[in-house]
């Protein structure tokens, strides 16, 4: 098979429609080149939330990376099931989602677990809860560095905040955690300039807690876009994701990383409706459709189809009159963006040497997994 057709699979005869596809060689790869980019695997710490699923989670784990990122309970669930050793859930837990993050602790004491808050009520409320369990929750303070979704600025108030975190019962001030989702632009000159404008005002934030007296606090940072950016600075954690499976978004966004596409969608044509027309089984339920039609997805196969409209379980393209597609023809698709994708699909088949090869089980997509 040549690499023009790594994606083909020859038993696809096997293979019910919609289906998400993972090539474990490749997520392999992939570990290899972030270890690569890095001088040092100890400043790793992946987000996981784009494969969800263990066998993906145990790869990195067997390549030394020993610290991570989640967004969930579920997904931390799932590292604390890996014994993953260090886990930073990168959310504020409010209210039953506190008492689950307590309850995980509990759960699976070879995991170390942290959080993150940016205010003094979440961060009473971790204390207290942690105070009335008798334990000591690792906490990050939250930084807002231009994405303006979560965190506070990192300036005066940043560090009152983590005085006063300091000095609350129950809690562990281990860092900061600065989020830039914000900052994606094609040209890595430009997000270089915008990573250092907020690199330089958390690096000051660092200082001014050093210069009072506590200890040097982690830092956090980034994603997939600057993670090369960030890799390079030698004083922080990093923690891209969506470079385990890649996809056409950053694929066409990020030329200067050379990630491998290891997860795709196996559709099939299901009706010819016109004499230009294909309906295929890859609908708004299939691939993550947040984004104007023609940036859901592509067909390695069929690189020249025009998407026209989709619905629930239909996709429907243009393929222009004479063409020679048939009903039942299989089309390899390359989702715009993976992360929400994967979220659709309770399980990824493996393929290996262009063959099924099993299934891994994306079990934090589910929002409770025991706690």
């Amino acid at each position: 098979m040549t690499e023009q057709h790594w994606y083909t699979i020859e038993d696809v005869d096997q293979l019910d429609t919609p289906a998400l596809v993972v090539y474990p060689k490749r997520v392999k790869q992939n570990i290899d080149m972030l270890k690569y980019m890095i001088d040092d695997v100890f400043r790793l710490r992946p987000h996981i939330k784009t494969f969800k699923n263990k066998e993906a989670a145990l790869l990195m784990m067997d390549a030394g990376i020993t610290k991570f990122k989640c967004a969930t309970i579920a997904e931390a669930e799932m590292l604390g099931m890996c014994n993953a050793p260090d886990v930073l859930l990168a959310y504020q837990p409010t209210g039953p989602k506190l008492l689950r993050f307590i309850k995980l602790i509990q759960t699976y004491p070879d995991t170390k677990f942290s959080c993150l808050v940016d205010n003094e009520a979440s961060a009473n409320a971790v204390s207290t809860i942690a105070v009335e369990e008798d334990l000591s929750v690792n906490i990050y303070i939250d930084l807002n560095v231009g994405m303006n979704r979560t965190g506070i600025s990192p300036g005066d108030g940043a560090l009152q905040l983590y005085k006063a975190c300091f000095q609350l019962s129950g809690i562990n001030l281990i860092g900061l955690h600065a989020y830039d989702g914000h900052i994606h632009d094609a040209d890595i000159i430009i997000r270089a300039e915008k990573v250092n404008a907020w690199y330089e005002v958390v690096i000051k934030l660092q200082d001014e807690i050093l210069d009072s007296g506590y200890p040097k606090p982690v830092i956090v940072a980034g994603g997939s876009p600057t993670f090369p950016i960030l890799a390079a600075k030698k004083s922080i954690e990093c923690s891209p994701g969506t470079f385990i499976y890649w996809d056409r978004g950053y694929q066409l966004a990020f030329e200067e990383q050379h990630f491998l596409i290891a997860a795709l969608l196996v559709t099939r044509i299901l009706s010819l409706p016109e004499e230009n027309l294909l309906c295929i089984d890859c609908g708004h339920k299939s691939v993550a459709a947040e984004n104007v039609l023609a940036k859901r997805i592509c067909f390695l196969n069929a690189p020249d189809v025009k998407i026209i409209s989709q619905s629930e379980e239909h996709l429907v393209v243009d393929a222009g009159k004479g063409h020679s597609y048939k009903v039942g023809d299989v089309l390899y698709g390359l989702p715009y963006h993976i992360c929400p994708t994967v979220a659709l699909y309770e399980r990824a088949i493996t393929i290996q040497n262009n063959n099924i090869t099993g299934q891994w089980l994306n079990i934090a997509r589910d929002r409770k997994i025991t706690i």
